[in-house]
């Protein structure tokens, strides 16, 4: 049995750790510029989202190449191109791609004439920054992040108690 095979939980679970932090450090962000109407650019704050997508179509089919028991699937079209005979590529399993992006959504026009940054008409650019939203997403994050160490915890003990053997 190869080593590798033995930390692939491990090394799934610490990528959703890493994925979890850094969409905890956007949400921070957002929260914290939720009322900035002036940035460098010139405009209100944009709020930033991260986008988390697959680089390989064949994470799915590597799974069932690295397994140490012989699978096969019921029918031939259920993973395309998928040889199972042949040992996968471990690099394949952090095949994640997370981009930070602007939320391409409009800001909230505001009536405000005292403020500095508002128009002719008295209107202040807020940003697209919604609090509840926010909050929303930093359970959902926080939430993932505590499941990711249960399961490195539970990978930590199976190989420890499988030591003990």
């Amino acid at each position: 049995m190869k080593l590798d095979k033995i930390f692939a939980g491990l090394n799934i679970s610490s990528l959703g750790l890493s994925v979890q932090r850094r969409r905890m450090n956007n949400i921070a962000e957002n929260l914290a510029n939720a009322e900035t109407t002036k940035t460098e650019s010139g405009g209100p704050y944009r709020r930033k989202i991260l986008q988390l997508k697959a680089r390989s179509a064949q994470v799915f089919a590597s799974t069932f190449q690295q397994a140490s028991v012989p699978l096969s699937t019921t029918q031939p079209g259920h993973v395309q191109g998928a040889d199972f005979g042949a040992q996968g590529d471990p690099a394949t399993m952090n095949a994640i791609d997370a981009k930070q992006t602007v939320d391409p959504a409009p800001p909230h026009m505001v009536y405000d004439p005292g403020n500095p940054d508002a128009d002719a008409d008295g209107y202040v650019a807020m940003p697209n920054v919604n609090v509840v939203t926010e909050m929303v997403n930093m359970i959902s994050a926080s939430r993932s992040f505590e499941a990711n160490v249960v399961a490195i915890n539970a990978a930590k003990n199976m190989a420890k108690d499988s030591l003990e053997i």
